[in-house]
């Protein structure tokens, strides 16, 4: 689809109106959905000037209207009113839930949810799963409305070298809420374009290696890639064991927070502290390649932490080339083990890679796009078993913990910070990748990695990373949320057509 023409053009301009004021509640004239965090939306539910009814409705009424440009939402849970109402009745008999009760969210359609589809964007995983991803489970046990599933880069950008970030045969091209021909980035593009363009309060990515923090850097918002095994990958479709993890996408870090404490099975209390950066000591690793408006971003990101207390020293990460050249090799191996595994908990999809590789051929729209390459080097690829893989995945985990340990220890830093991401390029074939640098470390290593909205180029915002050692997922939280306030980069998405 192409933003270009003069017929789209005003059709886009015609939406603007409704694009750019998120609508509010019936009752809740005041409340401005792209500002409020779920710490007012609570006290408003509280006190009785908002239902979750109401604020479901909302939301649907977004999805129904900004998402005719945006394309982001797959599909809408038919019951999204019904457990809203459950949520309302809930309150008013003083059995509230906690903080995520009655809270509208989205979900990443390669997250199993019972009764809709979760396909990865393939039309192979079309017959729903027979159960919720554990994940899931937690979130209605919360009293979280689900409001539906969100689109993605098919199979999370792993089956084509030459796949295209927010494209998937079943949902089409997602697009960036910013500028509508720019890139939504991979693979949890369709969670970071809803969450930014207001189509619910919060909603859940998966990351790999850059899939939860690109999308949130490039849209606009904040991602938190928690440390690996923190959150539940049960019944979510899989790349690797060894890197996937599930985490939240919101408009502001407290919204993450609060949606993570919820997520993490160890129930660690998610609490920010206002003034975290004073006294702190931040490593700023800035990365070479990226352009010299990226480079003013990071300057101006780093007066802001001078100015909120922190010392800031430069640093660099050693061991990248080597880390990435021994992680796609070993994600090669990992996919065709851990997928297949997966498979078997679907009756009706495709039971093998190779059967998935069939379908594809097959099907009508599976390969109209980009070709199915990384799927026929994963089905060569070694298995888990063989020495040169066991050792390639030692290599590159090791390197990665390593390339943060090594530098937090020797400057003695609380956090390490990164621009998130470059600005978004077209949406084409030629421009499929636009994370930065320091997804790999994180990602690798399975260290958290969260993003907040820092600067613009232009339309295009960009992001800051922060990357923490093992299990520093509230501290990484904290240091966001104090440089959210100081910085206050973030606005909302003004639709342009490009």
């Amino acid at each position: 689809m192409s933003w270009g023409s003069t017929a789209r053009r005003a059709g886009v301009a015609a939406l603007v109106a409704v694009l750019l004021v998120p609508s509010a509640p019936a009752g809740a004239a005041r409340l401005e959905l792209d500002s409020a965090t779920i710490p007012h939306l609570v006290r408003e539910l509280d006190a009785g000037r908002l239902t979750s009814v109401d604020l479901t409705r909302a939301y649907l009424r977004r999805i129904d209207t900004v998402d005719r440009a945006v394309r982001s939402v797959l599909a809408v849970d038919p019951t999204a009113l019904r457990q809203a109402a459950e949520s309302d009745r809930r309150r008013r008999d003083g059995r509230a839930r906690g903080p995520l009760d009655g809270i509208p969210l989205l979900l990443k359609d390669n997250i199993d949810t019972r009764g809709l589809a979760t396909t990865a964007g393939s039309r192979a995983l079309r017959v729903p799963p027979r159960d919720d991803a554990e994940l899931v489970t937690r979130l209605r046990a919360a009293g979280a409305v689900v409001l539906g599933k969100t689109n993605l880069s098919e199979w999370s950008n792993f089956r084509s070298t030459r796949s295209i970030s927010g494209w998937s045969a079943v949902g089409g091209q997602t697009h960036n809420p910013h500028v509508l021909d720019r890139s939504p980035c991979g693979s949890s593009s369709g969670s970071g374009a809803a969450v930014a363009a207001s189509l619910a309060q919060v909603a859940v990515g998966t990351e790999t290696d850059g899939s939860i923090v690109c999308p949130a850097g490039v849209n606009g918002i904040v991602g938190l890639k928690p440390t690996l095994g923190v959150v539940s990958a049960d019944g979510i479709v899989p790349i690797s064991s060894r890197q996937d993890t599930a985490g939240p996408m919101a408009r502001h870090v407290v919204d993450a927070a609060v949606l993570m404490s919820v997520l993490d099975r160890r129930r660690a209390p998610y609490e920010l502290t206002p003034g975290a950066l004073r006294g702190a000591r931040v490593g700023v690793w800035r990365w070479a390649g990226h352009s010299p408006e990226v480079g003013r971003v990071v300057a101006s990101a780093v007066e802001v932490l001078r100015r909120a207390g922190a010392t800031v020293v430069d640093v660099e990460l050693a061991h990248q080339e080597e880390i990435r050249a021994a992680e796609w090799p070993a994600l090669l191996s990992e996919f065709r083990h851990d997928v297949e595994r997966y498979l078997a908990t679907r009756p009706g999809a495709p039971r093998t890679l190779a059967e998935l590789i069939a379908f594809n051929e097959r099907d009508p729209v599976e390969l109209s796009r980009f070709g199915q390459e990384v799927f026929l080097l994963a089905r060569d690829a070694p298995p888990i078993t063989d020495p040169g893989y066991v050792e390639r995945r030692r290599t590159a985990t090791a390197l990665a913990k390593r390339s943060i340990d090594e530098v937090m220890t020797a400057h003695d830093l609380d956090v390490i910070v990164s621009p998130t991401n470059t600005p978004a390029p077209r949406t084409d074939r030629a421009a499929r990748v636009t994370r930065a640098r320091s997804s790999a470390p994180a990602a690798v290593s399975g260290y958290p990695n969260a993003t907040v909205p820092a600067g613009f180029v232009g339309d295009l915002p960009v992001g800051l990373s922060f990357l923490g050692g093992h299990g520093e997922d509230v501290r990484v939280l904290r240091l966001a949320a104090a440089f959210e306030q100081a910085a206050a980069a973030r606005r909302p998405p003004r639709y342009l057509p490009g």
